[in-house]
């Protein structure tokens, strides 16, 4: 098959209470909007009937892949698993609960289009497009945390965390390849490698309604995340993305596609 213009990633584990609504949304949102797009869920060692529901999608759409990590990696490691093995010319990432509706990704590729490298949603630049909004204690910890990776990162992003985000492939390829985190805190690295290499990237607010059934814990989850960002700028300080950078160029991987693994039943 012919390389498609956009993949859509979606990192999923023991989502089989909602993965079967999220697939008819994203599949329909496909359709309507006539992308030319793959879909790629990547499981994250799931429990449940996560797989078993994706399979039964793949037997009715070719658009429709599913890669498989080893075990419970992180939501870091899944997004990087799957952005790093699609093959569109714009790749993207979605939370599986879809807080914000697939239809808002022309946002995102509208600013790939107008020159951006990466595109990433906002809950926060127009709070008016907020549809459910979150409990007060979650916007107080959201807020503080978004500050403090403002402060420590240097990142002058409104939200970091919103898991709605583009790339061109091409800096998909070099981003993703020098993440180190892969956990909850992976969004801020990334966003951190980007800037050091240059790249062009634009905040966009897009339509966001908060999903109770959210798993991240904002105490323990968010402990977990400011010693995520204390390694981040450890290893800044300590050379070792610039190491990394200069490793990647003088390999030409910046540009070299990546060795398909884990992926099943693929005909791209």
């Amino acid at each position: 098959m012919a390389t498609p213009q956009l993949s859509i990633v979606i990192p999923a584990y023991n989502e089989s209470a909602r993965i079967e609504q999220t697939l008819e949304r994203v599949m329909s949102c496909v359709e309507r909007q006539g992308w030319d797009a793959e879909v790629l869920v990547v499981d994250d060692g799931s429990t449940d009937r996560t797989v078993e529901i994706v399979r039964g999608w793949m037997a009715r759409t070719p658009r429709l892949h599913l890669i498989q990590n080893e075990g419970n990696r992180g939501k870091g490691y899944s997004v990087r698993n799957g952005l790093l093995q699609a093959t569109g010319e714009v790749v993207m990432f979605t939370d599986a609960d879809l807080s914000a509706p697939m239809e808002e990704a022309e946002r995102l590729l509208t600013a790939i289009r107008d020159g951006a490298d990466v595109a990433i949603g906002s809950r926060w630049m127009d709070r008016t497009r907020q549809t459910i909004h979150q409990p007060l204690y979650r916007r107080f910890f959201g807020r503080c945390f978004n500050g403090v990776t403002r402060t420590v990162m240097g990142l002058p992003f409104k939200d970091t965390q919103c898991g709605f985000k583009a790339f061109t492939r091409a800096s998909a390829q070099a981003i993703f390849r020098l993440q180190r985190i892969e956990r909850w805190g992976f969004d801020p690295e990334i966003l951190f490698i980007a800037r050091k290499l240059g790249y062009n990237i634009r905040e966009v607010p897009v339509t966001w309604g908060h999903d109770e059934r959210s798993r991240m814990s904002y105490l323990k989850d968010g402990m977990k995340m400011l010693e995520e960002m204390a390694a981040i700028r450890g290893n800044s300080i300590a050379g070792r993305y610039d190491r990394d950078i200069a490793a990647l160029k003088d390999t030409s991987a910046m540009v070299t596609p990546p060795v398909k693994q884990g992926k099943t039943n693929v005909s791209i």
